[in-house]
């Protein structure tokens, strides 16, 4: 394990301000911390927790209305474009792109507050082109919806059907990406209320739609409703985003002419694009294989992921919010910080997702039951779909990782750089840029090879184990990959409390099916396992010495019981005191 910074990376950036012997680098104004933190992690999982309640209200809907048949997967198969285009356009590449851009020209912009507003400067560089390639992006894949829809599923019995919805989500390609863009702005700027409520609008477009249609127009009610909540979206975000633009320093624009400029690098832009198509494939692989199965395992494998992901939504909020910090600190050069604040969130994220996965393992049979069973949807796919959430879960930590590791990897290559910049383009940087691209290929191979070994023996869940093991060969592969960016990560610090916590989740999986089975009713046997599984991860977690469950139990015990807690080094009667990032570098993991 090292902690030297590769010599491609040497001159792309200020030096460190843990770098010995040299001085410190000139750094922006302190971000918001602390309470700011807790607040908009707040904000953001309230909001997006009912994003996704009324994303689960929506795929309830869809259930109960078309059940899992010819029907719902042609209009799954259409759904592969929103699909696509969400986390290319809003989640993962824009994200990748313009939140560490809009954080250097915040930088440069407290650097020289005299001169012409770097975020304005941005803005007119960069949205104008992007309005264009989105309007020409969607018209393509209207105009080529009957050839996408033979390349995603050859296999389905009603490729019209498709064609019609495909066609008419293609619409979301154009909000999607203006979406996208403001809330990357916004959230650099640590405005996080207005980019957490989009999926708030989506989702209630998409039932507005659904509800008032379906008997008339059946599953293309649920495409038009895409569509309409995708326009929804990004009209929310306008308003806020134009307050922030015109919100720069008064003399902004009218200054001096700054030797600190930005200088836009378009080439930066597809690693980044690689990368997420290539994740984004995954899904492809699914559809193209599923379409050979029986009628319905394309929507019992929807299904199934639309679940298992609600696992991951609290992992992947954590770093949402933090993801400006690492980028601003990233942009001034503080190495040490992004770093602390990296392996900070891949252990939370890590503690998060883990407890949703024993959760779903556990109890995935109870779950699906009590949400999806009714009308349409009968035992039959609600076992079918259970078995897949069990295989799927398995990719869950490595899919929640992933998202916070990739953050601060693109942030070393902003899609802008300062004009003063000498940086150098040396080969080795170039093929870094590449590497997670690189290592998602690796990981869709291995997805696509276990996916043909399986599938014929065991049909959808083969599929998903292929989504497994593909996605953990990714993860591990980025893991080191970051290390060779830059970020020198404490490696056997993090896997080492990351083992601490997969044996925490591991019994609490065991603890959890035994006492969901309890109960024949599906609201008591997930209440039983859900109850069992939080204790048992609790307890492990503290016992097993995991600092992301140990320290949050011991806070809680602090308070709901009547005795003060007295730890090691503290008087009774202390208060006790919460160590700093640098003394938590200092102590044994997990103590």
């Amino acid at each position: 394990m090292t902690t030297d910074q590769p010599t491609a990376l040497t001159s792309s950036l200020p030096a460190p301000r843990s770098a010995p012997g040299e001085q410190p680098a000139p750094a922006p104004d302190p971000a918001p911390r602390g309470g700011f933190l807790a607040r908009a992690f707040g904000i953001t999982a309230l909001l997006s927790a009912a994003g996704s309640g009324l994303g689960l209200l929506r795929d309830l809907l869809l259930a109960r209305y078309f059940g899992a048949n010819q029907g719902t997967d042609a209009f799954l198969v259409a759904w592969t474009v929103p699909e696509t285009a969400a986390p290319l356009l809003i989640e993962d590449a824009m994200s990748f792109l313009m939140v560490p851009a809009f954080a250097l020209a915040l930088v440069l912009r407290e650097e020289d507050p005299d001169a012409p507003d770097p975020v304005r400067q941005l803005v007119r560089a960069t949205l104008p082109w992007l309005l264009l390639a989105l309007s020409g992006l969607a018209l393509a894949a209207a105009l080529g919806a009957p050839q996408l829809v033979e390349l995603l599923a050859p296999g389905l019995p009603d490729p019209g059907l498709a064609v019609t919805c495909t066609r008419i989500t293609a619409v979301t390609v154009l909000p999607f990406g203006v979406a996208g863009y403001l809330a990357a702005a916004l959230r650099a700027h640590h405005r996080f209320t207005a980019p957490a409520g989009i999926y708030v609008v989506y989702n209630l477009g998409i039932l507005a739609v659904l509800l008032a249609l379906h008997a008339a127009l059946g599953v293309r009610s649920a495409a038009l409703g895409v569509a309409a909540g995708s326009l929804l979206m990004a009209g929310l975000l306008v308003g806020p985003f134009l307050r922030r633009l015109r919100g720069g320093p008064p003399g902004a624009g009218r200054g001096r002419r700054s030797r600190k400029a930005l200088v836009l690098m378009p080439l930066a832009l597809l690693p980044v694009g690689a990368f997420t198509l290539t994740r984004q494939s995954q899904v492809f692989v699914e559809r193209y294989l599923g379409s050979a199965l029986p009628p319905g395992t394309i929507s019992h494998l929807n299904y199934a992921a639309k679940v298992s992901q609600l696992a991951m939504t609290a992992g992947i909020l954590i770093c949402t919010v933090t993801f400006p910090l690492v980028a601003r600190a990233l942009a001034a050069g503080d190495l040490a910080t992004a770093r602390d604040r990296v392996e900070k969130d891949l252990g939370q994220a890590a503690a998060v997702v883990l407890l949703g996965t024993a959760f779903l393992m556990a109890c995935a049979p109870s779950v699906v039951s009590l949400l999806f069973e009714r009308g349409a949807f009968g035992p039959r796919d609600t076992a079918a779909t259970a078995a897949v959430i069990r295989v799927y879960s398995f990719g869950l930590p490595a899919q929640a990782l992933i998202g916070v590791m990739i953050r601060p990897y693109f942030s070393l290559r902003p899609v802008v750089r300062r004009a003063d910049d000498p940086r150098t383009e040396d080969g080795r940087r170039r093929l870094l840029d590449w590497y997670p691209a690189f290592v998602m290929v690796l990981g869709l191979a291995v997805t696509v090879v276990t996916g043909l070994l399986a599938t014929p023996a065991f049909g959808a869940l083969g599929l998903a184990a292929g989504n497994a093991a593909g996605i953990t060969t990714t993860a591990a592969l980025l893991l080191r990959g970051l290390v060779l960016r830059g970020i020198p990560l404490r490696l056997r610090r993090v896997l080492g409390g990351h083992g601490r916590l997969v044996a925490a989740a591991a019994g609490a999986t065991v603890l959890g099916t035994a006492a969901a089975g309890l109960a024949a009713d599906p609201l008591l046997s997930t209440l039983l396992g859900g109850l069992t599984v939080a204790l048992a991860f609790a307890a492990l977690g503290t016992g097993f010495g995991a600092r992301e469950v140990r320290g949050p139990v011991l806070a809680a015990a602090r308070v709901a019981g009547p005795a003060r807690w007295i730890l090691p080094g503290q008087s009774a009667g202390q208060a006790p005191n919460p160590p700093t990032l640098a003394e938590e570098g200092k102590r044994p993991h997990g103590q």
